[in-house]
């Protein structure tokens, strides 16, 4: 078996079909299987699925388990060489599995390599970072993101192949035998951090982690997201603190968790004072920091998942 590709899907039927007939389309001659994960939805997505989809292979879950939980239970069963992470929010094009399965058999030592990816008007999507660093933080929080001289923490150029630190998860193909030697998701992520720690795994490991801009797949974004409003930011924050405890230790952790309480706040008060004026996009800005906010607590790691 060439590729196992593994969609997890919670609550989007309509991208789900799509995502999955580009899929059906631009196989080529790999020999491929197609998991689906579904994370306990309630919109037909299932059902759309046995009755359009019957060759797909079906993990169905009666709650939502995560990403990272979610994608395990296929990859225990996968039987390709190599493995796809795909979000249903996406769309492949052309030859573009093919002409990735064909480099990462010209580059041994690479365990996870990451294709281009575009937006829906075909500019290009950044899906290569760095680690979340603290300075990188301390500098999002301090709002020198955008206008100081980043360096190092700059994301490759969407046309240049490199070695990076982080691939995303919308489209990561993977080498099965580097999974094997380092192991599967760490479930303790619920929805965000997931990858990055993956990536870190495998680069401590050894293996290469390669952004290549071959093919193109078409990332929509938000997917299953959108439903979670200021959860969404929640997690991420959850997800961001968790990385740094388990990679940095717990001085790290609390590091990383005041800095990022910090710029909640700090955000909740500066469009809270910008609503004044009436306008109502800093109304709703003002409302989602004020509930991620109010929300602090949660965004400390539990032991174990959550």
């Amino acid at each position: 078996m060439d590729l196992s590709i593994i969609i997890v899907n919670w609550n989007t039927r309509t991208l789900l079909r799509d995502c999955l007939a580009a899929v059906q389309a631009n196989l080529g001659a790999l020999q491929a299987e197609v998991w689906v994960v579904d994370n306990g939805s309630t919109d037909g997505s299932v059902e759309m699925l046995i009755a359009l989809f019957p060759r797909v292979r079906l993990i169905r879950n009666r709650e939502n388990r995560g990403f990272a939980a979610a994608n395990n239970q296929a990859l225990r069963r996968a039987r390709g060489r190599y493995v796809l992470l795909l979000n249903t929010d996406t769309l492949v094009h052309g030859p573009v599995l093919a002409d990735a399965l064909r480099w990462m058999e010209a580059h041994p030592r690479t365990a996870v390599m990451g294709p281009r990816i575009v937006n829906p008007d075909g500019s290009p999507q950044i899906s290569a970072t760095r680690f979340p660093s603290l300075p990188l933080l301390a500098l999002q929080t301090l709002g020198l993101t955008r206008i100081a001289d980043l360096g190092r923490y700059r994301p490759p150029p969407p046309d240049a192949p490199r070695q990076v630190e982080v691939i995303s998860g919308c489209a990561m193909l993977l080498r099965h035998s580097a999974i094997r030697a380092v192991g599967f998701l760490d479930e303790s992520f619920f929805f965000y951090g997931e990858e990055t720690d993956w990536c870190r795994r495998f680069a401590r490991a050894g293996w290469q982690i390669d952004y290549v801009p071959l093919g193109r797949i078409t990332h929509f974004g938000g997917g299953s997201v959108h439903a979670l409003n200021h959860r969404r930011d929640v997690m991420l924050t959850e997800g961001t603190v968790r990385l740094h405890r388990k990679h940095g230790g717990l001085s790290a952790g609390i590091a990383c968790f005041a800095l990022l309480a910090t710029f909640n706040a700090s955000r909740a008060l500066l469009w809270s004072l910008l609503s004044l004026s009436g306008r109502p996009a800093a109304r709703t800005r003002a409302r989602h920091f004020r509930a991620v906010l109010a929300c602090t607590a949660q965004t400390w790691p539990k032991d174990g998942r959550r």
